[in-house]
């Protein structure tokens, strides 16, 4: 069977179709179309926000980076004059115990001196003594005081001269 063209049919179904896009376009497609836009506007404002957004984002992470660097700079800078102050603390401190350490050893030198000159003033008074007995011994006759001393510095004085 083939199909047959009735002009009757044709004339309707154009005057329906016709009708048809009449009655939409009046009735839906202006709000159709508003939609559409709508739609387009929306979607387009999205875009602008997204990359306002994304170029905020940006400016963000790089603020974010120079901030980083500036707290790292800092940091390293705190951690530099933490170990300056931390040396000079310690140079002080062995400054300060090198000081006490020689004051130390200097009272000890003076005082070893001192016990020296002591010892040596009592040595000399032994052999003064000792030279005096035994020269009263040898001369069988006491020595006064006055002239024991005397003869004590004399022979002292001698001994040094040596």
């Amino acid at each position: 069977m083939l199909v047959q063209l009735d002009p009757g049919v044709i004339i309707w179904t154009a005057l329906t179709f016709g009708l048809l896009l009449f009655v939409l376009r009046k009735t839906a497609w202006k709000p159709i179309l508003k939609a559409l836009d709508t739609r387009e506007e929306s979607i387009r404002q999205s875009i602008e926000r997204a990359e306002e957004a994304k170029k905020e984002s940006e400016k963000i992470l790089e603020e974010n980076r120079k901030n980083l660097a500036r707290a790292e700079e800092r940091a390293q800078h705190l951690i530099k004059e933490a170990r300056e102050l931390a040396e000079k603390v310690r140079n002080e401190s062995v400054g300060r115990a090198n000081a006490e350490a020689n004051k130390v050893l200097e009272r000890a030198r003076e005082e070893i001196e001192r016990d020296k000159q002591q010892a040596i003033s009592q040595l000399h008074g032994l052999v003064a003594e000792l030279a005096v007995k035994a020269a009263e011994k040898i001369l069988d006759e006491a020595i006064d005081e006055s002239k024991q001393k005397k003869l004590v510095d004399n022979f002292l004085n001698s001994l040094r001269k040596n």
